[in-house]
């Protein structure tokens, strides 16, 4: 069986001191790709060099809406700037969130959009953060698809229906990870047992995000076996089939991210 983690931030600090050990871990119990998601466009070089050094680890490069304030006037010729590398194989991830983060909605609007643009250029995915807002993001989903289709996914899903409902009429995926695992989140697994099957992508949001009960602890890309469990276990699936399904859906959505692992 493998799997792939879809969304991880691998550059961050709290992984930084053994890397090469996490990743060897999730490689050894079956994951053999790794997205790691930028978060700040104008520190992509961190995310990139992460990438660069592990042959199976890939990036993306985007503002999260937390730092829109800091990168307000990114446009998606800057993001697009980042895109030809090789190991470049999305946008974002960007969003909105007024939950998490204190950046002011203007900024997030403006930045959020320069992403949509850069992804509707390049026709490569964008990851999508949206944290309680629902209307809005579906909203700019529907304004900014108006003006031409681009592929997308909502990572760690947290919204209602009527945002899965939005973004898979859309042609989005959505991506589950830890959160599906926390006692609350009873509509989020119905969501996640309902959805298409080839519209599902699994992921760890690591170092965030550990499955319960352990949401104070560092996560790893290990973890997703957890996720995969319970997500297989709600689909009615075996494990197997999960792990294919959503392999298979990630590199329909993720184009350049190579079928071989090196």
């Amino acid at each position: 069986m493998m799997f792939i983690d879809s969304h991880l931030h691998l550059d961050f600090d709290e992984l930084s001191h053994d890397r090469a050990a996490v990743i060897a871990r999730a490689q050894a119990a079956g994951i053999d790709r790794f997205l790691s998601i930028g978060i700040r466009v104008r520190d992509f070089a961190r995310v990139l060099a992460v990438a660069e050094a592990h042959a199976d680890v890939y990036c993306t490069v985007g503002t999260l809406p937390h730092h829109a304030d800091e990168e307000h006037d990114v446009t998606a010729d800057e993001i697009i700037a980042h895109t030809n590398h090789p190991k470049v194989v999305g946008i974002g991830e960007a969003g909105l969130d007024t939950f998490f983060g204190n950046a002011s909605w203007e900024a997030q609007l403006a930045v959020f959009r320069a992403h949509i643009d850069a992804a509707r250029a390049t026709q490569l995915p964008l990851v999508i953060h949206s944290v309680r807002q629902d209307e809005a993001m579906a909203q700019m989903l529907r304004e900014g698809t108006s003006k031409g289709a681009f592929p997308f996914v909502v990572h760690a899903f947290s919204g209602g229906p009527g945002l899965a409902e939005t973004a898979l009429s859309l042609g989005g995926y959505l991506g589950f990870g830890g959160l599906l695992t926390y006692p609350d989140n009873q509509v989020m697994r119905e969501i996640a047992a309902s959805a298409p099957a080839d519209r599902i992508l699994l992921e760890t949001d690591s170092p965030s995000l550990a499955p319960a009960p352990d949401q104070d602890q560092r996560n790893e890309p290990i973890r997703l076996l957890e996720v995969a469990a319970l997500l297989a276990d709600l689909r009615k699936v075996s494990l197997a089939e999960l792990g294919a399904t959503s392999s298979a859906n990630f590199h329909r959505l993720f184009r350049k991210v190579p079928a071989t692992a090196a």
